[in-house]
């Protein structure tokens, strides 16, 4: 029988990625967009290959009446809710709408499926911003949370919502830690991107310098599309459970900057400049997760390494000077 899936964030690195893996699947795939996106040919960029091959609704995820309307229309077999403020922020400016997107938004889509579809099966994006300045490193799921940020903050709320609703209300939702995860639809806030897209411009002569902060931060980088895969085996699983995605192995912007221009035949050295303004201190103990648990039990793999999602990237911005 066929599946219907619901999808916020579906514009999105991960939520096209993954619109695209249930299509393949055969499923009845359905997205929530806010109206502004809609209308804006730049932020449904990721899912225009696929337009005409999914159902969009637009709605707003701080509304509870619009996510109970959604969800009694569509009837979601699984529901996806991969939306939200992505950005982290060491101070506490826009706290509120912060939380709001992300905490409360979570808890529309819960009480939603405990009173009109308790069947529905429940992923969530988590973070390791949730784990902030861990007491060990790699992390795993038994790490204590210690969120640093509002961003953090909102995510470990929502993660003990879902797992109150697993418990209390018998709700199959589940939340997947997630770390760093890159690939060519990576949104421009990230510095991966910032990184890809100005090493590219300075190769053509567009531009003469890249500013960055902390060139020594160290980050557990893997690839999106892996990442998509589990979210959808999390959900195909007897039991519902939170699990950490991750590689375990990390690595330093400078690395990053190393292969990205080399590979370009350049010295980032002649190019990048250290600005305090981007500047955010290496954490005591680096965020890096074990995922001993996903391996074991839903056998995760990556298909890509450091080096190649880096050239993956490259190749897909230059085909836009092309």
């Amino acid at each position: 029988m066929k599946k219907t899936a619901l999808i916020t964030g579906i514009t999105g690195q991960d939520g096209s990625y993954l619109a695209e893996l249930l299509l393949s699947k055969n499923y009845d795939v359905h997205g929530i967009i806010r109206r502004e996106s809609l209308e804006n040919s730049e932020k449904i960029k990721n899912i225009s290959q696929i337009g005409d091959k999914i159902t969009l609704h637009v709605g707003s995820l701080s509304d509870h009446l619009s996510i109970y309307k959604i969800v009694s229309k569509v009837m979601p077999d699984e529901c996806y809710h991969l939306a939200g403020s992505t950005f982290v922020d060491y101070s506490f400016d826009e706290e509120f709408q912060t939380i709001n997107n992300n905490f409360s938004s979570t808890h529309y889509i819960l009480s939603t499926i405990k009173e009109i579809n308790p069947k529905c099966k429940l992923f969530f994006a988590g973070t390791s911003e949730m784990f902030g300045e861990p007491n060990e490193s790699p992390q795993n799921e038994n790490t204590p949370f210690n969120p640093k940020s509002i961003y953090g903050i909102s995510k470990v709320s929502s993660h003990y919502l879902i797992k109150n609703y697993r418990e209390k209300e018998n709700i199959f939702a589940c939340t997947g830690i997630m770390y760093n995860h890159e690939s060519p639809r990576r949104g421009n806030q990230f510095v991966t991107k910032k990184i890809i897209t100005s090493a590219v411009k300075i190769k053509k002569g567009f531009i003469k310098d890249l500013y960055l902060g902390n060139l020594d931060a160290l980050r557990d980088w893997g690839y999106a599309p892996d990442y998509i895969v589990m979210m959808w085996k999390i959900l195909q699983h007897d039991c519902a459970d939170d699990y950490i995605m991750a590689t375990g192995k990390l690595h330093s912007v400078r690395e990053f900057l190393d292969i990205a221009f080399s590979y370009l035949e350049l010295d980032y050295k002649d190019y990048v400049k250290v600005d305090d303004r981007f500047f955010r201190a290496s954490e005591k103990t680096p965020l890096s997760g074990n995922t001993s648990k996903i391996k074991a039990i839903l056998g995760f793999e990556h298909s890509k390494e450091f080096k190649e999602i880096i050239i993956e990237m490259i190749k897909k911005e230059q085909e836009l000077y092309k």
